[in-house]
């Protein structure tokens, strides 16, 4: 046997018997059987990360709540600018029923509109009457079967330039600086109101009866009532409606010429009516 090993053996027993006796001293007392083991926990690596963000299609279902600086439109609301339907009015003739209007009444050939002033002219000794007509006169009326009449349908109009006296001169004069019929060529008349009418409208005999309305002329409305008298019949109606009125209710000037030496302060107005039944 070589020295050398017993020299070997004689050290390895002695620290073989040193390192058992110290792991016997350093090993602690084992821990209570039911303790997790620290390796069992939950791995972190399941946490969410901070830098990993959720996928929008995993949120909550508040993420489709419609942002704060977006307003949620009501579909029943009405914008301010739109006005409610009641604000705007309808028309008289809108607001009556179907089968209400009785009689409808226009105005047929023969129908002639004139006017008369009294004049005194230096020529003549008397005064006498400037009288001027035209046959320009459309329009129509419109009633209920009480005899209310329907304003919207219920107008009259007068072409101004075609009025005629027996003297050229007056008419020129008349058209260029009393009525002014290059601004105001038409005078037009609004039928509101029947009076002294019973209803339901005759078909047949005489009858007398005032018109109300509103009259515009040389630019300016006014209410009028016309005296009117003549003769119903199945056919429609004929006869004579009359008013007057001063110069100044609508702003003319009275007449001031050579030769004329006065002119009354009171127009007188008239209608011969034929008016033709078409309902």
């Amino acid at each position: 046997m070589s020295p050398y090993r017993n020299i070997l053996v004689a050290f390895t027993v002695p620290a073989a018997i040193l390192l058992a006796g110290c792991a016997t001293a350093v090993t602690p007392a084992p821990s209570a059987p039911t303790a997790i083991p620290a390796a069992t926990a939950a791995p972190t690596a399941t946490s969410v990360s901070i830098s990993t963000p959720v996928p929008p299609a995993t949120l909550a279902p508040a993420a489709t709540a419609v942002p704060t600086n977006t307003p949620v439109p009501i579909a029943t609301s009405i914008p301010a600018s739109t006005p409610l339907p009641a604000a705007t009015p309808l028309p008289t003739s809108a607001l009556v029923l179907p089968g209400t209007v009785q009689v409808r009444l226009e105005v047929a050939e023969g129908t002639t509109a004139r006017y008369m002033v009294r004049e005194q002219l230096a020529n003549l000794s008397l005064p006498n009457d400037a009288v001027g007509t035209t046959r320009a006169v459309t329009g129509s009326i419109s009633l209920r079967k009480d005899n209310a009449v329907l304003a919207e349908e219920s107008k009259f109009n007068v072409d101004l330039t075609n009025l005629q006296t027996n003297d050229s001169r007056r008419d020129n004069y008349v058209r260029r600086n009393t009525l002014e019929t290059s601004r105001f060529p038409n005078a037009e008349f609004v039928a509101r109101e029947i009076k002294g009418l019973t209803a339901p409208l005759p078909v047949q005999g005489k009858a007398q009866f005032q018109l109300t309305g509103d009259l515009t002329l040389h630019g300016v409305a006014s209410p009028v009532t016309w005296d009117v008298a003549g003769d119903f019949t199945q056919q429609g109606f004929t006869g004579k409606a009359t008013t007057a009125f001063p110069f100044s209710q609508f702003g003319l000037k009275i007449p001031s010429v050579f030769l004329v030496v006065s002119v009354e302060d009171n127009i007188r107005l008239e209608l011969d009516l034929n008016l033709v039944r078409k309902s």
